[in-house]
């Protein structure tokens, strides 16, 4: 699952591999800060932003996967200071060490860090950037800083894998916009003075910002406060040209249901809005007793492998509640005013008007519903319907899908990735698997792609577009001739990408490129894609003088073993010439290409007319976005960001290579305090932080990945927060854990971890930077896991771990966990062996856990990290356990952030920094005045901490 988190991800037009077709950009252009305190986020695909977030625009470019560094959780910036464990870090006496620890084993409230690390993540946060479909203005939408905890605090129903805000009816915990600015791009590059969006209510909580398709307005939800609470959003629209918004309804009582899709542009002046029924009561009361036990039946001895979902329907109360809260009314809503119900009330869950604007295409839910599964497995409709509301007919009614197989590129049966042809007016395209969606079973073809009008004639049967031995992985429209179709099978990291001629029979599909998908350095990069009047992202043809070839754009992250230099090509199709108009700087900058911006006229672009965006940025310097224009090349800067923590802004930073003892490559980034110098300070203290990875090839595995110029971000739990405190970072040391030809990567995971970790510490030691006694590991999520196991198998490493949100006994996830589809009984000792739960008796090393009382993460139960504690405590470790109420997997609110960092930073302090001779030290316990007493349990018995990652899905 790809989640939309707080921070920013860089967009672009380039997936990191060709296993699936780029993500068309937005006709609003979402452009948020970069931070590299993520870890790294699988590529999208078409992905619609579903609402979640609350803070997307109608679609998004696919995220670079840009983590450049491995953190801990959440994002924003950090801050610098001269002393480590010094006394001039607010260090305390033993004595008086020993009383906060007292105080501390008993729970007393919230703490913040020490204020060179609480000021930089209390900074205000940049707006996020949205450039107009006509990419002649610029959209600033303003963000707060960290939520206060009350906003997690708020009751949530739990509900078929959605948390749910009953008092709004949104999703819970979204984050919001605080305000909306609008600047003119002007034909020097720079911007017009900010037009303020007017009429906002004071406090208006804004999401849902998108651009109409001709530019001239916007349409946005708001809340505000009442009561204490947060209202049901109404749907607001704004003037592009006044900066005047008002509400799209002339009634106040219409609200927007935003629990799955909220409005959608039908035309330039109509929205789709769903909203909830007029006619809906109160809640559904849960009944004082039950009408009959829950059952759970397989008589028919069906197999059913889930994994460890959670938030899932309990019973037909449960149901009933999801019902009430996802059911919506969509509503035709006019600009002028008008507004008309359409269709019957039902839990729609997306609504695509077609390239032509004359069709709808309508996802809904329906019963029965699974105890066993969340909501994206329930029975799912998908219906055509005129734009005016009428149905047309009906695509598919799939079944309940329980038993889709725990192997990778399993896939639901039936229609699936339903959409419109973006090139096409009124034509769907969808495919269908001929494996019955189980990836074990073997069959050619795989996968089948199929394209139909709206309205098929009588008795006309849907067209065969293409067939596939591989899992079907998406499409790229450009026109009648030319349509790239993607397919990739993760077991052998295969992906290729074929051309198509969707409307000749006669012109045979071709392979043009075909290739692993772990190869960095084969990646061709991905076609960029332009805009059409209509709306949709098409393929952008360019028109070279002099030249009848088909040529196109492709965009690519261009890794090396010196570091990725991004670049532009221009490829002919026909003849798989390349030619390079565009490179990175690759001596002090990195830079990257952002978008297309000359893609407003029909037909092929002119090469000499082309214009992009591009990003720069160096170790130094934070990103800028500018604007580069052909023939001339001309460089237009167009923003002007300051830096977002100038205590560190002469930070050091250098990719490190090295190996392991079986012979395969690895890199690291090493990060080190501003004014440091080995010859003169000597060792530093570090940390180590990190998150394996899997891998079919040696050679793969050590491809270097990331650049050696990127910006240093730091996010609001980064590592690269204890740069302030004069600590060595090494930040995504490669941990890659690999199985070659019929050997899975889990059978040697502990020996791989270990000698992986072993290769990054002896480096470090052998430059000098890193004291060999004094060097923490840390990780979140499956960097969690990795931690323990690390403080586990390999104690002579590190002096202390800490571990966040972290799965640390895989029996309790039986059916799979992160890239691992062999079952508990399939591979039961290779669950057994890679359960630092059942290693706790050997982890003598002081280890910190953190996790997230409401943790929603498949895999990452909090149980895991309650259970892994008691059986440290157990064996007299010294260990302690820290669970953040109302957190989730990822931390959110500022006083949890600012508690993880105080834990953090005093388990640094205490047990990384000094030698076992040194004074024991603690940095100054600073209280926030809340007596809000967080969950913490300590035990002693002899070691060490760690910082952790995520598992199960998307890494966050």
């Amino acid at each position: 699952m790809m989640r939309f988190h707080r921070a920013c991800h860089r967009f672009s037009l380039s997936p990191l591999c060709h296993l699936s077709p780029p993500s068309p950009p937005s006709a609003s252009l979402l452009l948020p800060p970069k931070f590299s305190g993520f870890s790294t986020l699988r590529t999208h695909r078409y992905s619609k932003v579903r609402r979640s977030s609350g803070n997307s625009l109608t679609t998004v470019m696919s995220s670079r996967s840009a983590s450049r560094l491995r953190c801990l959780a959440s994002v924003c910036p950090e801050g610098a200071e001269d002393g480590g464990g010094s006394s001039s870090n607010g260090s305390i006496s033993a004595s008086a060490a020993a009383t906060e620890d007292d105080d501390l084993a008993l729970g007393t409230g919230y703490r913040l860090p020490p204020p060179e690390i609480r000021d930089i993540v209390d900074a205000p946060p940049v707006p996020a950037l949205s450039f107009s479909p006509h990419r002649d203005k610029i959209l600033f939408l303003k963000r707060r800083a960290l939520p206060p905890l009350a906003d997690l605090a708020r009751p949530e129903e739990k509900l078929a894998g959605v948390r749910i805000d009953g008092y709004c009816n949104t999703r819970s915990r979204m984050s919001f916009y605080t305000g909306l600015g609008i600047h003119q791009l002007l034909p020097d590059g720079t911007l017009s003075p900010e037009k303020e969006i007017t009429g906002i209510p004071d406090g208006g909580k804004i999401n849902f910002v998108t651009w109409s398709n001709d530019g001239k307005h916007l349409a946005f939800s708001i809340r505000v406060d009442e009561n204490g609470n947060s209202s049901k959003p109404i749907v607001w629209v704004a003037d592009v040209e006044t900066g005047e918004a008002r509400p799209l309804f002339k009634s106040q009582d219409i609200y927007l249901n935003a629990i799955f899709e909220s409005f959608v542009w039908i035309d330039n002046s109509t929205l789709l809005v769903s909203t909830i029924p007029s006619s809906r009561g109160d809640p559904p009361k849960k009944p004082l007793v039950p009408s009959g036990p829950k059952t759970l039946s397989n008589e028919k001895k069906n197999v059913v492998q889930v994994r460890t979902f959670q938030d899932l329907l309990k019973d037909e109360y449960d149901a009933d509640l999801f019902d009430y809260y996802a059911t919506s009314q969509l509503v035709l809503a006019s600009l002028d005013g008008t507004a008309k119900e359409v269709g019957l009330p039902a839990v729609y869950t997306s609504l695509d008007p077609s390239t032509d604007h004359k069709y709808l295409l309508v996802s809904s839910l329906h019963r029965p519903y699974s105890f066993i599964v969340p909501c994206g497995r329930f029975p799912k409709k998908v219906e055509v319907w005129t734009a005016d509301g009428k149905f047309v007919r009906q695509l598919c009614d799939l079944p309940l899908a329980e038993d889709i197989p725990i192997a990778s590129n399993s896939v639901r049966k039936g229609m699936r990735s339903i959409n419109w042809r973006a090139d096409k007016p009124s034509t769907l395209y969808w495919a269908e698997t001929q494996d019955g969606g189980d990836a074990k079973v073997e069959v050619s073809p795989r996968d089948i792609v199929y394209m139909q009008s709206a309205e098929p004639l009588a008795g006309e049967e849907p067209e065969v577009l293409h067939k596939l031995d591989l899992r079907y992985g998406g499409i790229s429209w450009c026109d009648d001739t030319l349509a790239l179709v993607y397919e990739s099978w993760y077991k052998t990291r295969r992906t290729r990408t074929w051309a198509i001629s969707p409307g000749s029979n006669d012109v045979s599909p071709r392979i043009l490129f075909d290739r692993s998908s772990e190869d960095v350095y084969s990646d061709p990069g991905s076609t960029m894609l332009r805009r059409t009047a209509a709306g949709t992202y098409v393929i952008a043809k360019i028109k070279k003088e002099n030249d009848e070839g088909t040529n196109v754009l492709l965009n690519g992250s261009g890794a090396t073993p010196q570091g990725n230099v991004p670049f532009l090509d221009l490829f002919d199709i026909n003849t798989g010439n390349k030619e390079r108009i565009w490179e990175s700087d690759k001596e002090k900058y990195f830079e990257t290409v952002v978008a297309l911006m000359s893609d407003q006229k029909e037909g092929d672009l002119k090469m000499e007319e082309l214009k992009i965006l591009t990003s720069k940025e160096s170790k130094t310097e934070n990103t800028q976005y500018s604007l580069q224009l052909w023939p001339d090349r001309k460089v237009q800067q167009i923003t002007n960001f300051p830096h977002p923590y100038p205590q560190l802004a002469s930070l050091q930073k250098e990719m490190i290579r090295y190996q392991r003892k079986d012979g395969v490559q690895l890199t690291a980034t090493l990060y080190l305090p501003p004014g440091y110098d080995p010859s003169k300070d000597g060792p530093l203290p570090c940390l180590f932080w990190s998150y394996p990875g899997e891998f079919k090839s040696k050679d793969a595995a050590g491809q270097v990945r990331g650049s050696p110029n990127e910006f240093a971000g730091i996010g609001s739990t980064s590592a690269l927060l204890w740069l302030a405190r004069r600590f060595a970072i090494l930040s995504g040391p490669t941990i890659p854990i690999i199985g070659e030809g019929d050997e899975e990567a889990n059978d040697r995971y502990v020996e791989q971890l270990v000698t992986s970790a072993e290769a990054a510490v002896e480096e470090v030691v052998r430059r000098g930077v890193a004291h060999p006694s004094k060097i923490a590991v840390g990780g979140h999520s499956y960097g969690a896991f990795m931690t323990a196991n690390l403080l586990a198998h390999a104690p002579h490493l590190f002096s202390c771990g800490i571990a966040r949100s972290g799965a640390y006994n895989r029996t309790l996830t039986p059916f799979g966990f992160q890239n691992e589809d062999r079952t508990l009984w399939e591979a039961t000792n290779v669950y057994v062996e890679m359960s630092p739960f059942m290693a706790a008796n050997k982890i003598k090393k002081p280890i910190l856990l953190i996790h997230g009382e409401e943790d929603n993460n498949p895999g990452t139960l909090t149980m895991q990290s309650d259970r892994f504690f008691n059986a440290l405590k157990g064996h007299g470790a010294l260990c302690r356990l820290v669970v953040l109420p109302y957190e989730s997997h990822g931390y959110s609110a500022r006083e949890s952030i600012m508690h993880v960092l105080w834990e953090t930073d005093r388990w640094l302090q205490k047990y990384c920094v000094p030698n076992t001779s040194d004074a024991d030290t603690s940095p100054d316990q600073s209280k926030e005045g809340s007596d809000s007493a967080d969950k913490v349990a300590t035990a002693t018995g002899g070691g060490n901490p760690e910082f952790g990652e995520h598992e199960g899905h998307s890494k966050l």
